[in-house]
């Protein structure tokens, strides 16, 4: 069973690695499990900060400051694979998110702030995929794509359309992907994290333990390592017969779907000031 999990010899690109939250778990738990990482981030601080302490202790991990939605990034990166000790077999695309400033009436989305939304989620999802699957096609081997939905893509998402919609579009891309891929023994998955405690989640998510039972089956929100291990299950040959997939990993809470208030606006935004400031028409 251990050997299923296990990454050996192989090289696992992971796009936004550097946030210190679910991307940076995914670098630990893919390094440990004996893949050479490419941990990918358009912040050096963030790498320094977050993923640098990882190759202190030891763990093949390779820092590569780039930008996943440009061009030049994806070479930047895949230079970064070509140069690296092992096989190019994985990518894990975490890069994306939504500022809280992004939250707002679907009546008052601009196309710059559609377009932002979709280029920092869906095109890096894409064009990274698309970059890393012509490479392992190339070279004729096995491959895993896992890519990160949200909740907010498999229902409604009062407020924030253009992220709920783009995370959608990853749902959709996935399950295409996979189509055309599996001839050439490459499996494309992805996960949907339900609210997740992460830095990021932080800036508009407080603690509600009492919210959190009412809103979530199992009572609490997810952890980065919660998250990370669906990841590196799908990434892994435990999940071999698995692809076109998106995992729900939410502790249940799409199954009571009950976080709206009478105002349409989520239980978990902390601060009343921030609740009307998105629902002003």
């Amino acid at each position: 069973m251990t050997d299923l999990l296990s990454l050996d010899g192989r090289i696992v690109v992971v796009s936004g690695a550097g946030g210190g939250g679910i991307g940076t778990t995914v670098t630990r738990l893919a390094a440990e499990a004996g893949a050479t990482v490419i941990a990918v981030s358009r912040s050096k601080d963030n790498l320094d900060t977050h993923v640098a302490p990882l190759a202190d202790r030891g763990l093949p991990v390779i820092p590569v400051t780039a930008d996943a939605s440009t061009d030049d990034g994806i070479e930047t990166v895949l230079d970064a694979a070509r140069t690296a000790h092992g096989t190019l077999y994985g990518l894990v695309n975490i890069a994306g998110g939504a500022a809280p400033g992004t939250w707002m009436p679907a009546t008052r989305v601009s196309r710059s702030d559609w377009r932002d939304l979709f280029t920092a989620n869906l095109e890096t999802m894409f064009f990274m995929s698309q970059a890393v699957a012509a490479e392992i096609r190339a070279a004729g081997d096995p491959g895993s794509i896992v890519s990160v939905s949200s909740i907010s893509g498999m229902n409604s998402a009062p407020f924030h359309i253009a992220y709920g919609t783009a995370k959608a579009a990853i749902v959709a891309a996935t399950r295409t992907l996979a189509v055309e891929l599996a001839p050439h023994d490459i499996r494309v998955n992805a996960v949907a994290p339900g609210v997740t405690e992460t830095a990021a989640s932080a800036t508009y998510v407080d603690a509600d333990p009492d919210r959190d039972q009412r809103a979530i089956a199992m009572g609490r929100r997810g952890t980065p390592e919660e998250q990370a291990g669906a990841i590196l299950f799908l990434l892994s040959d435990l999940s071999g017969y698995v692809t076109g997939q998106t995992l729900l990993v939410d502790g249940g809470l799409n199954l009571r779907w009950t976080h709206l208030g009478a105002d349409n606006t989520s239980l978990f935004l902390k601060d009343q000031n921030f609740r009307e400031a998105i629902s002003r028409i």
